[in-house]
C-alpha cells in the first residue's frame, strides 16, 4: 500500500487514522448486486489496499454467513496493522431477511463472531448497525461501551439513527463515528445530524456516495434493470427522479473532463470535500471500480468548479429519499 501518497483523517477523537475513500464492502456479497465472482471479490480488496485505501467497512450481516468479513481476513489478515476495520452488529437474516437485534447479549455475541472471521483480536471501529424497536438505544450504547472498555473495540460509532438517538446513545457510550446515507442529492443530515457530529466532534462517514451507483454516471437514461437488481426499489431509479438525475450528470461530465477525472471521481470529491464529512464507503465488486473511487481522493475541486457543481445540485433539487436499512 502506497500510503505515503494518500490523505489521513483522523476518526472522531481517537488516534485511527483512515484514507477519506473507504471501500463498502457490501457489494463483495452478491446479495444485491449482480454478477458477483468470489475471485474478483477477493481481487477487488487486494487492489483496494495495493491503491492506497486503508479503510474496509462490512458488517455482521453482509452475506448470509458473514462472507464479506470472512473475505476481509482471509486477504487482509497479513495486513492488519497497516488498515482500518469497521464492522457492525445488530441486524442479522432470518429466513433470507434481515431483522433486527441490538439486545445487549446479540452484540456481544456478535462481535465475537466477527473478530473469528476477521481472523483478529480486536475492531477498529464497531457500529451499532441501526436502532432496534424492541431494544432502547441506550441498552444497546452499553453494550458497545463493555467492548470499547474490554479492548475488542478501538471505538464505537453508530448508523442509521435520528439526531435523538445520537444523543442518547452518546450519553452512554462515548462515539466517534456516526454513519448515515449522504450524497450530492440526499443531503437531509445537513438539517440535525451533521451540525450536532461537528459540534461533538463525531466523524461522519458515510455511505451512498454514488447513490448506488447512479452518480457515478455509467448507467445510459436507456438503461433496463434486471429483476434481481435491488435497486429498482428506489424512487431515485424511476420516472421523472431518474431522468432529472440523468440531466444532472449531463451538466457533471464537462466539469469531470476538465478536472481529468472520471464523474465518479468528482462526485466521491465534492462529497469528501463537504465539512463534518470524514470519509465516504465506496462500494465496489470489481478491481477497476475500486480503483476508480480511490481516485477521488488526494486533489481537491477547485472553487470554480465546487461553485459550478453547487448551482447544478442546487437546479437538480434534492431526490426523493427512502429508508437505508
Amino acid at each position: 500500500m502506497n500510503s505515503s501518497t494518500s490523505e489521513l483523517r483522523r476518526v472522531g477523537q481517537t488516534d485511527i487514522l483512515v484514507t477519506p475513500v473507504a471501500m463498502g464492502c457490501w457489494p463483495i456479497t452478491g446479495i444485491t448486486s449482480l454478477g458477483v465472482q468470489e475471485d474478483s471479490s477477493l481481487a477487488t480488496l487486494a487492489a483496494a489496499f495495493d491503491t492506497g485505501i486503508n479503510f474496509f467497512d462490512t458488517a455482521y450481516c453482509y452475506g448470509y454467513h458473514g462472507e464479506s468479513e470472512r473475505m476481509i481476513g482471509r486477504v487482509l489478515g497479513a495486513h492488519r496493522q497497516q488498515i482500518v476495520i469497521a464492522t457492525k452488529g445488530g441486524i442479522h437474516y432470518v429466513h433470507g431477511k434481515q431483522a433486527r437485534d441490538a439486545s445487549p447479549a446479540t452484540l456481544l455475541r456478535e462481535c465475537d463472531e466477527s473478530l473469528h472471521r476477521l481472523q483478529t483480536d480486536y475492531i477498529d471501529l464497531l457500529y451499532l448497525h441501526a436502532p432496534d424497536p424492541q431494544v432502547p438505544v441506550a441498552e444497546s450504547a452499553g453494550a458497545l461501551r463493555q467492548l470499547l472498555v474490554s479492548g475488542k473495540a478501538r471505538s464505537i460509532g453508530a448508523s442509521n439513527l435520528t439526531l435523538q438517538q445520537l444523543q442518547e446513545f452518546a450519553q452512554v457510550c462515548p462515539l466517534s463515528a456516526y454513519q448515515p446515507h449522504y450524497n450530492m442529492l440526499q443531503r437531509e443530515i445537513e438539517l440535525e445530524q451533521l451540525p450536532w457530529c461537528i459540534e461533538n466532534h463525531v466523524s461522519v462517514i458515510c455511505y451512498w456516495p454514488l447513490m448506488k451507483g447512479l452518480l457515478a454516471g455509467h448507467l445510459p437514461r436507456n438503461h433496463v434493470f434486471e429483476a434481481r437488481d435491488g435497486r429498482q426499489k428506489y424512487p431515485m431509479f424511476h420516472g421523472e427522479e431518474w431522468q432529472k438525475t440523468q440531466d444532472f450528470l449531463d451538466v457533471l461530465r464537462p466539469i469531470a473532463t476538465e478536472a481529468g477525472k472520471t464523474v465518479a471521481q468528482l462526485v466521491i470529491n465534492w462529497t469528501i470535500q463537504q465539512p463534518g464529512i470524514t470519509a465516504a464507503l465506496c462500494g465496489a465488486k470489481r478491481p477497476d471500480q475500486i480503483l476508480d473511487n480511490a481516485g477521488g481522493m488526494n486533489w481537491t475541486l477547485s472553487l470554480e468548479q465546487m461553485a459550478r457543481i453547487n448551482a447544478a445540485i442546487a437546479a437538480r433539487g434534492p431526490t426523493v429519499s427512502r429508508g437505508a436499512v
